[in-house]
């Protein structure tokens, strides 16, 4: 599950450089109040950015529409930045919607906003991998036994050669387990909640980009290629140059955090961290000045405290997201998810 593809959820290339020309305004408005407004806003100069995969024309499209009283969650949370906060401080976020400055957060702060089993929340699920692994020593075991029942040497080999099933795949998962996310995918559907996990987790990383003003220009819910698109032209230059400054790593860092706070609202045990973490460390590798390990758990841990508060205060926006997504719902769609939940 990913962004920057996941800016995280599960793509080599989180960030995308999108082209394009300058956008100028085209909108037509039939009624002078704001209302009105707001229904019949004409959405084609938003729909041609998105499909151009342009950034700036989408942010400028998005700025018009929120003048016009439309688009009023895009880049409601633009400035967040971290500062000592107390189990108190996270309610008063809860109900006023702010973001402050965090230099410690705790795992108490984190399950008292509601995220299940805090503590374990970096460390990678091994739910899917396992079961994919048991059912293929299972299935390979059982069928050796079966063939050893052929006659003749039929029954010698063929079993020797089921049963090195399990030790290539073994031995590809020990070697280059990136090989079998794949299979490991495809297999994890089997779990009744798998997809509604993916849907939630991406949307997650949607959801807390738009209201921090960076427009996803795409996204995929497909087993194995699971993602949202973001793509901003400054934030690239920083990273691709190591100068990512605080400010954008602390959006960033939220943006990335997003589905792992999705999944720990809702579940006991979060399945699809391990490339928001890898994402997220990235982004940390290029920070100016750089930061301490204890700088980097604490950034961690804020980041899924804020996208956690910011989803539950946002909770029916995320939840017609939700919804659009896993309908394959177009990008612009989904933004009309966002901004018509009530």
């Amino acid at each position: 599950m990913a962004i920057v593809a996941a800016l995280v959820a599960p793509t080599a290339n989180p960030l995308r450089l999108a082209g394009g020309q300058r956008y100028r305004s085209n909108w037509r408005v039939a009624s002078a109040s704001s209302s009105a407004a707001a229904s019949r806003v004409d959405l084609k100069a938003l729909g041609s950015a998105i499909d151009k995969n342009d950034s700036e024309e989408a942010k400028q499209a998005l700025d018009q529409l929120k003048e016009l009283g439309w688009a009023k969650r895009w880049s409601s949370q633009p400035y967040m930045s971290r500062r000592t906060v107390s189990a108190a401080t996270v309610l008063r976020m809860h109900r006023a919607l702010q973001i402050c400055r965090i230099h410690s957060t705790s795992l108490r702060e984190l399950t008292t906003l509601g995220i299940k089993n805090a503590e374990n929340l970096a460390i990678p699920s091994v739910r899917n991998d396992a079961a994919f692994l048991v059912t293929v020593v299972g299935t390979t075991s059982f069928l050796a036994v079966i063939a050893g029942q052929l006659p003749g040497d039929w029954g010698f080999f063929v079993p020797y050669l089921i049963g090195s099933i399990s030790l290539v795949v073994l031995g590809v998962g020990s070697i280059s387990p990136g090989l079998l996310q794949v299979a490991i995918g495809s297999f994890s559907s089997v779990f009744p909640d798998y997809q509604e996990r993916i849907a939630k987790h991406e949307a997650a990383h949607f959801l807390i980009s738009y209201l921090t003003g960076l427009p996803i220009l795409g996204y995929s819910l497909d087993i194995g290629k699971e993602h949202v698109n973001l793509v901003d032209k400054q934030i690239e230059k920083l990273i691709y140059s190591g100068k990512l400054d605080q400010k954008e790593l602390d959006r960033l860092a939220v943006i990335t955090m997003a589905g792992l706070a999705a999944e720990g609202l809702e579940y006991d045990k979060v399945v699809g961290q391990s490339a928001d973490l890898f994402s997220l460390q990235r982004f940390l590798n290029r920070t100016k000045p750089p930061l301490t390990k204890d700088q980097q758990q604490n950034l961690t841990r804020w980041a899924v405290l804020i996208a956690a508060s910011l989803l539950k205060n946002n909770k029916a926006a995320h939840d017609a997201l939700v919804s659009a997504m896993s309908q394959k719902a177009t990008v612009l769609g989904c933004i009309e998810a966002i901004e018509n939940a009530s």
